[in-house]
């Protein structure tokens, strides 16, 4: 089974782009195969239409939270939602979540989903460090019109199926130093370190998941990243294995509530 982390952005480029770590799973060990970047959407559209059996955690959320839709009057149903998502702008988006934040008390200003609660995520309304919402503006539609399977979400190829996964979680679950910055300038020793730390307890399988990691040949380029795209591939390739051990139990997902969605391992 082809296993595959998807670390997303909502606009890719030559410079940072859709990194994917593909592999396998023998035995409990992760083996890394390969790690691409892809430049732009129509590659990313390309890529997610390559024939299966595959499973992928992709690092974007995949919903909102049903408080704030409901507050909104938007459909409860999730596939309506992301249609009615697809007829907005960004510039729309933001306006309706900041008017939501600007009414609330602070330190409640984001509604979250409940599975942000034990994964430590970003709430999906969020449009700033992260723009999360703007993830999931651009890439949802990308999943449902490539047609794969969104796990208890919508329905499609049986053969392709993505999960929403969570690198950050993996990474905290082994240190809470800071691991990664886009800005060469802060791409520190320190950081280095602590990606080297990382790397290592995958390795090791020193984590609440227990995959371990062969890197092999792409060990190196996991620690020298600064920006860490390709270890946060990696880290939501560390899930996906770990969904697919679980893939007779529903992949060790939780029951969840099907407008919210459900982030894999939390």
């Amino acid at each position: 089974m082809k296993l595959h982390g998807i670390d997303y952005t909502s606009a890719p480029s030559r410079r940072k782009g859709v990194t994917i770590a593909s592999g396998e799973l023998q035995g409990d060990v992760y083996v890394l195969s390969s790690l691409v970047s892809l430049p732009d959407h129509a590659a990313f559209d390309a890529w997610l239409r390559q024939p299966g059996p595959w499973l992928g955690a992709f690092d974007f959320p995949f919903s909102l939270p049903r408080e704030l839709v409901e507050h909104l009057g938007w459909p409860t149903d999730w596939e309506a939602l992301m249609r009615h998502l697809g007829t907005l702008s960004r510039a729309d988006l933001r306006t309706t979540f900041k008017a939501f934040c600007d009414a609330r008390p602070v330190g409640g200003k984001f509604a979250h989903r409940a599975t942000d609660y034990p994964a430590g995520s970003s709430p999906s309304m969020k449009w700033v460090n992260p723009p999360v919402a703007y993830m999931l503006h651009a890439g949802v539609p990308q999943l449902l019109a490539s047609g794969v399977t969104i796990y208890h979400l919508h329905p499609g190829d049986p053969d392709r199926v993505a999960l929403e996964g969570y690198p950050g979680m993996v990474a905290r679950d082994i240190t809470r130093d800071s691991y990664k910055n886009d800005q060469p300038s802060k791409q520190t020793p320190a950081r280095r370190d602590a990606r080297e730390r990382i790397v290592a307890a995958l390795e090791a399988g020193q984590h609440r998941w227990a995959v371990k990691l062969d890197a092999g040949r792409f060990r190196s380029a996991l620690i020298d990243d600064g920006s860490a795209d390709l270890l946060d591939a990696v880290l939501c390739g560390i899930l996906a294995a770990w969904a697919w051990q679980r893939r007779e139990a529903r992949y060790g997902l939780p029951p969840f509530d099907a407008l919210e969605g459900w982030i894999v391992g939390a």
